[in-house]
């Protein structure tokens, strides 16, 4: 990420934290704007172009998105009219206000993290529901109806609303990736730090609690944990924070051996 885009993203969540009424559909509406600009090199082009005035790139948002409500309007433009160090990145942004805005209209009860990781366990556990989501040849409104059967009265509207636009709109990313990315996203607009630890059994809440409360002495923040359980790591824990990792796990050591008796 290029330093305008961080400076230009900043801006945009600032932007949104500030503003009043935001709702399911402003959310919604931004991340279908960002879906059509990402569908259009010309447009992206355009409105990342430090050449064109700001003036002019609002005015073409008006005219190409005619019916985004006055919340979501303001936003986009906002958005547009800083600067993006590329189209890429100015449809990764886009995507970043338009998920925190529904986190934000849904409020912290929706539980749209843990929502969240349980489609994403649930579509890892399914090698052909994987592959029927993950597929760069498969229609996006047909996985977006996928999606919506999958969640059908088990999830909230905004998560739906975010698995939808994920799986329309992969750019190249893995399933797994675009929603534990999005989950970040949420718990970064809650102020908390997502947590990802990986153990071969269950942990009990009150294991979950000591961790979650010593990564939090370690992050200087709240901290969620998210719990995999797979057998294959034997024992001990892989607990992933954004791109840190720390692996302590017995497989990982017994791989690390192994290489060691190879060399």
């Amino acid at each position: 990420m290029g330093s305008a885009t961080r400076n230009a993203l900043a801006q945009a969540t600032a932007q949104l934290d500030a503003v009043k009424g935001v709702k399911l559909t402003t959310g919604e509406q931004l991340l279908a704007a960002g879906r059509a600009i990402a569908g259009s090199a010309q447009l992206r082009a355009v409105l990342t172009d430090p050449s064109i005035d700001a003036t002019q790139k609002s005015g073409l948002l008006g005219r190409v998105f005619t019916s985004l409500d006055a919340t979501a309007a303001k936003l986009l433009t906002g958005i547009v009219e800083s600067r993006w160090s590329s189209g890429d990145e100015l449809v990764d942004g886009i995507e970043t206000v338009g998920i925190r805005a529904l986190a934000q209209a849904a409020g912290e009860k929706a539980g749209i993290e843990g929502e969240l990781f349980a489609v994403g366990r649930a579509i890892a556990s399914d090698a052909d529901l994987e592959l029927a989501l993950g597929s760069k040849l498969g229609d996006p409104a047909a996985k977006a109806t996928v999606i919506t059967k999958l969640t059908a009265k088990k999830a909230s509207p905004a998560t739906v609303a975010i698995l939808t636009h994920l799986v329309q709109s992969p750019r190249g990313r893995r399933i797994g990736e675009l929603v534990s990315g999005a989950a970040t996203t949420v718990a970064e607009a809650a102020g908390r730090t997502l947590a990802t630890v990986t153990a071969a059994t269950p942990l009990s809440a009150a294991q979950q609690t000591r961790l979650a409360t010593a990564l939090a002495a370690q992050y200087g923040r709240e901290v969620r944990v998210d719990v995999i359980v797979d057998p294959a790591v034997l024992g001990g824990l892989r607990v992933q924070v954004g791109d840190e990792v720390v692996d302590g796990t017995v497989a990982s050591r017994l791989a690390d051996l192994r290489l060691q008796l190879a060399g």
